[in-house]
């Protein structure tokens, strides 16, 4: 099994993300740098970390989505490459139109950071298959846009087509019906806020995270 993770300027997640995919898959991960042309060959699954790229200059997520890679990231994801973002990699994937909605400043127009508890709303995609059925599951938040919106018409759409994947138990951030994580229409590109790289061993207040990545690459 192969991952790549994509390293944008302020990116400070990406060797947790990186680590967090070897360590719970033993798949071998490439660091791609925010300027590469290409991705590695033979990719199952690619990674975009949270952190503050570009400085969360415009508006968090805009310049990276316009990065050299991106355009590769985008063709792979459209031949079904499965594709996580995290955090910031969620919000730069909504710039880059592989999801829908938007990602706001939190309603409480604070920096949020602590353990947090996830519904499993949708275990039957390529990410959340391991979970085997459980309902929550535990991850960490660190953010100061996290608050997800979408239109009406948009929230029909994605809640009706079981996009919806992962929703807060106690919403931190003001996020739309609590979403915290969706997929795409094709199930192949998940964004979401929560960190499942700080939350992959026991060590850490949760290994719940690993089952996501395990997920994602058995469906490879």
């Amino acid at each position: 099994m192969k991952a790549a993770v994509i390293v944008f300027p302020g990116s400070n997640c990406d060797r947790d993300c990186a680590v967090a995919v070897e360590r719970s898959t033993g798949a071998k991960v490439e660091m791609v740098w925010h300027k590469d042309t290409a991705l590695p060959d033979g990719l199952d699954l690619i990674v975009l970390p949270g952190g503050f790229s570009y400085g969360d200059y415009l508006r968090c997520g805009a310049m990276a989505a316009l990065s050299p890679v991106m355009k590769e990231v985008i063709a792979a994801a459209n031949r079904g490459v499965a594709t996580v973002g995290i955090c910031n990699g969620f919000q730069i994937l909504c710039e880059a139109g592989l999801l829908p909605g938007a990602l706001l400043r939190n309603e409480g127009l604070k920096y949020v950071c602590k353990p947090i508890a996830l519904e499993v709303t949708n275990a039957q995609t390529r990410f959340t298959a391991g979970y085997q059925g459980r309902r929550e599951v535990m991850m960490t938040i660190g953010n100061g846009e996290g608050n997800f919106f979408a239109d009406a018409e948009t929230l029909a759409r994605i809640e009706g087509e079981g996009q919806v994947v992962f929703r807060y138990v106690e919403n931190p951030n003001g996020s739309v019906a609590d979403i915290a994580g969706i997929i795409n229409d094709g199930g192949n590109v998940l964004g979401m806020m929560p960190h499942p790289d700080r939350a992959f061993e026991a060590d850490l207040g949760s290994a719940d995270g690993a089952i996501l990545f395990q997920s994602a690459l058995a469906s490879a």
